[in-house]
């Protein structure tokens, strides 16, 4: 009990110094004209630091509203809902679920023209071959991240943390945590099929095959689970209050905890695991698209920019030399060892119709089990 507490204690108190110590950046170029109106973002939490947007509202004369969001299918659903006439001028969408968003004509394509800091994105995000689609970019990807297991090392080993397997183990049980949907790709992964469902194409009917199968699984794990959540806030909070000793999680809320104090590792286990792209994407007919390039370029202005958002997030910055920003145990806590990145693919969007067309049931038939 002792132990916990001075962990709650160093996590909470780590966690003043850091707010504290992004909250003054001078790393904002004073924009020459005032700017006015406002601009309005859908994004995750801490992807737009609070230091930053103050001192873009400071510079430009715009406010920024920035609604949370915790889930891309919810993102899509409110964006839907809300045309031809969003009232949202960014969201946050990662690069493998563009095809969903692009073909429900939810977004515009992006003008690179008007974002003179284009170029500060690394290469192998900007020019990759899903940044483009039908001959048009579509978003500014400025973070990304992975699917990992997360683990507190004060209960769980390194060698526990290197299998799935564990995740699922009664060794555990009720003391686990995953987001059902991100865990349904995973979960076929480890079966030995393909996760993005590429594969399947043109067999739908082994693809629902496979999505049941996976389904089955978690019904079955269901009464090992403690929760199934739904944003990083919420699983940082079970760890820190020690509701969960391990859990599948997204890189990003692990690498803050870490950053903060917290005795958290993370693995790419053995069966292997998803990587993703987020993006800053203009939505069509935008209400303030003016302010939305306004913002987006000044978002892209310099490296040490990425870096905070990696400070914020947890999560790795696209931004080029962004790291030389970053302290040694920052670094630390956005990388892994070569042979789990092995281990690693990135989610593919050629399938996605088909799949998320299977999945999303499935995921709301586990939660009613």
């Amino acid at each position: 009990m002792t132990k916990l507490i001075m962990n709650r204690r160093r996590f909470i108190g780590t966690t003043a110094v850091g707010a504290a110590a992004l909250a003054s950046p001078a790393y904002l170029r004073r924009a020459n004209a005032q700017g006015s109106g406002e601009v309005n973002i859908w994004t995750y939490n801490q992807f737009v630091p609070d230091a930053f947007k103050e001192q873009f509202e400071a510079d430009t004369g715009i406010k920024v509203n920035v609604r949370l969001v915790d889930d891309q299918g919810k993102q899509f659903n409110l964006l839907a809902a809300e045309a031809p006439n969003p009232t949202v001028d960014i969201v946050t969408v990662a690069g493998h679920r563009f095809l969903q968003f692009i073909d429900s004509e939810l977004l515009a394509p992006m003008d690179t023209g008007r974002l003179s800091n284009w170029g500060n994105i690394n290469p192998t995000f900007s020019e990759s071959d899903w940044a483009t689609i039908n001959g048009n970019k579509w978003g500014a990807p400025i973070l990304s991240g992975m699917e990992v297991l997360s683990y507190n090392t004060d209960f769980v080993s390194a060698e526990e943390a290197q299998t799935w397997d564990t995740l699922f183990s009664e060794k555990y049980a009720n003391q686990t945590a995953y987001i059902i949907q991100d865990m349904m790709s995973i979960v076929m992964l480890m079966m030995g099929y393909d996760g993005n469902m590429v594969a399947y194409m043109d067999d739908p009917d082994k693809a629902a095959e496979i999505v049941e199968e996976a389904k089955a699984f978690l019904i079955e794990k269901k009464p090992l689970v403690r929760k199934y959540y739904d944003s990083g806030a919420e699983v940082q909070q079970m760890f820190v209050n020690q509701d969960i000793v391990l859990g599948h999680s997204w890189n990003g809320p692990a690498a803050a905890l870490i950053n903060d104090g917290f005795p958290l590792g993370m693995s790419i286990p053995q069966e292997g695991s998803y990587g993703f792209v987020y993006t800053l994407n203009v939505a069509n007919n935008a209400p303030n698209a003016d302010n939305a390039y306004t913002f987006l370029d000044a978002i892209l202005a310099s490296a040490e920019i990425g870096a905070s958002m990696t400070k914020a997030s947890g999560f790795i910055s696209t931004y080029k030399d962004s790291s030389q920003y970053l302290t040694e145990l920052e670094r630390k806590s956005t990388s892994f060892p070569e042979e789990q990145l092995a281990n690693l693919q990135f989610f593919r969007a050629e399938a996605n119709q088909m799949k998320y067309g299977l999945v999303d049931p499935a995921v709301e038939a586990i939660k009613a089990a």
